[in-house]
Protein backbone atom coordinates (compact mmCIF):
# COMPACT_ATOMS: atom_id res chain seq x y z
CA UNK A 1 0.00 0.00 0.00
CA UNK A 2 2.48 2.27 0.73
CA UNK A 3 5.20 2.74 -2.12
CA UNK A 4 9.15 1.63 -0.85
CA UNK A 5 11.03 3.67 -2.78
CA UNK A 6 8.92 6.73 0.22
CA UNK A 7 10.51 7.16 3.26
CA UNK A 8 7.43 8.54 6.04
CA UNK A 9 7.43 10.48 9.24
CA UNK A 10 5.26 9.59 11.83
CA UNK A 11 3.41 13.01 11.30
CA UNK A 12 2.08 11.34 8.13
CA UNK A 13 4.27 13.13 5.60
CA UNK A 14 6.31 11.26 2.82
CA UNK A 15 9.74 12.12 1.33
CA UNK A 16 11.57 10.92 -1.70
CA UNK A 17 15.08 11.16 -1.45
CA UNK A 18 17.67 11.25 -4.69
CA UNK A 19 20.47 13.79 -6.10
CA UNK A 20 20.12 15.99 -2.26
CA UNK A 21 16.97 16.93 -2.97
CA UNK A 22 13.89 16.04 -1.99
CA UNK A 23 9.96 16.28 -2.74
CA UNK A 24 7.28 15.90 0.24
CA UNK A 25 3.62 15.31 0.64
CA UNK A 26 1.22 13.23 2.76
CA UNK A 27 0.53 9.54 3.27
CA UNK A 28 -1.87 7.84 1.93
CA UNK A 29 -3.55 7.39 5.33
CA UNK A 30 -3.32 10.97 6.43
CA UNK A 31 -5.41 12.01 3.37
CA UNK A 32 -8.28 9.74 4.46
CA UNK A 33 -8.04 11.22 8.05
CA UNK A 34 -8.69 14.66 6.54
CA UNK A 35 -11.09 13.93 4.08
CA UNK A 36 -11.88 16.05 1.45
CA UNK A 37 -8.83 18.26 1.11
CA UNK A 38 -9.71 22.35 -0.43
CA UNK A 39 -6.67 24.24 0.22
CA UNK A 40 -2.94 24.27 1.03
CA UNK A 41 -0.87 27.13 2.28
CA UNK A 42 2.73 26.19 1.28
CA UNK A 43 6.38 27.87 2.11
CA UNK A 44 8.02 29.80 -0.40
CA UNK A 45 11.01 29.41 -2.54
CA UNK A 46 14.29 29.84 -0.18
CA UNK A 47 12.96 29.33 3.08
CA UNK A 48 15.44 27.35 4.92
CA UNK A 49 13.39 24.32 7.23
CA UNK A 50 14.38 22.67 10.38
CA UNK A 51 13.10 18.83 11.01
CA UNK A 52 10.07 19.13 12.02
CA UNK A 53 9.10 22.46 11.06
CA UNK A 54 5.97 23.26 10.33
CA UNK A 55 6.26 24.50 6.60
CA UNK A 56 2.54 24.98 5.90
CA UNK A 57 -1.10 23.98 6.19
CA UNK A 58 -3.64 21.79 4.56
CA UNK A 59 -7.60 22.24 4.78
CA UNK A 60 -9.74 19.52 4.15
CA UNK A 61 -13.78 19.85 5.04
CA UNK A 62 -13.21 18.17 8.13
CA UNK A 63 -10.03 20.35 9.88
CA UNK A 64 -6.92 21.62 9.46
CA UNK A 65 -3.52 20.17 9.76
CA UNK A 66 -0.24 21.61 9.73
CA UNK A 67 2.29 19.73 7.54
CA UNK A 68 6.25 19.41 8.98
CA UNK A 69 9.09 19.04 7.51
CA UNK A 70 10.76 15.35 7.39
CA UNK A 71 14.38 17.22 6.90
CA UNK A 72 16.98 19.91 7.23
CA UNK A 73 16.58 21.34 3.92
CA UNK A 74 15.95 24.56 1.86
CA UNK A 75 12.71 24.89 -0.25
CA UNK A 76 13.68 24.53 -3.96
CA UNK A 77 10.36 24.81 -5.24
CA UNK A 78 6.41 24.31 -4.85
CA UNK A 79 3.86 22.96 -6.63
CA UNK A 80 2.07 25.27 -8.07
CA UNK A 81 -0.40 22.88 -9.60
CA UNK A 82 -1.26 21.22 -6.26
CA UNK A 83 -2.32 24.64 -4.84
CA UNK A 84 -4.70 25.66 -7.23
CA UNK A 85 -6.16 21.57 -7.30
CA UNK A 86 -5.62 20.84 -3.51
CA UNK A 87 -8.18 17.54 -4.36
CA UNK A 88 -4.69 16.18 -6.29
CA UNK A 89 -4.11 14.95 -2.43
CA UNK A 90 -7.08 12.63 -2.29
CA UNK A 91 -6.55 10.93 -5.75
CA UNK A 92 -3.02 10.35 -5.47
CA UNK A 93 -1.92 11.36 -2.74
CA UNK A 94 1.61 9.85 -2.93
CA UNK A 95 2.25 11.10 -6.70
CA UNK A 96 1.44 14.41 -5.07
CA UNK A 97 3.91 16.30 -3.82
CA UNK A 98 4.01 19.52 -2.07
CA UNK A 99 7.68 20.93 -1.86
CA UNK A 100 11.27 20.20 -3.10
CA UNK A 101 13.64 20.81 -0.53
CA UNK A 102 17.34 20.71 -1.02
CA UNK A 103 18.16 18.32 2.04
CA UNK A 104 20.72 19.11 4.11
CA UNK A 105 20.35 16.98 7.01
CA UNK A 106 18.17 15.44 9.59
CA UNK A 107 16.90 12.00 7.52
CA UNK A 108 18.00 9.84 10.45
CA UNK A 109 14.75 8.29 11.69
CA UNK A 110 12.79 8.13 8.87
CA UNK A 111 10.34 4.92 8.32
CA UNK A 112 10.45 2.27 5.60
CA UNK A 113 7.52 1.27 4.21
CA UNK A 114 6.64 -1.59 6.50
CA UNK A 115 7.56 -0.06 9.21
CA UNK A 116 4.93 3.31 8.49
CA UNK A 117 2.97 0.17 7.74
CA UNK A 118 2.77 -0.81 11.26
CA UNK A 119 2.77 2.24 12.66
CA UNK A 120 -0.77 3.27 10.60
CA UNK A 121 -2.48 -0.16 11.93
Amino acid sequence: MYPSDLKYTKDHEWIRLGGGGAKVGITDYAQKQLGDVVYLELPQVGRALKKGEVFGTIESVKAVSELYSPVDGEVTEVNAALVQHPEAVNKDPHGSWMIAVKVTGGDGDLLDAAAYTDLTK
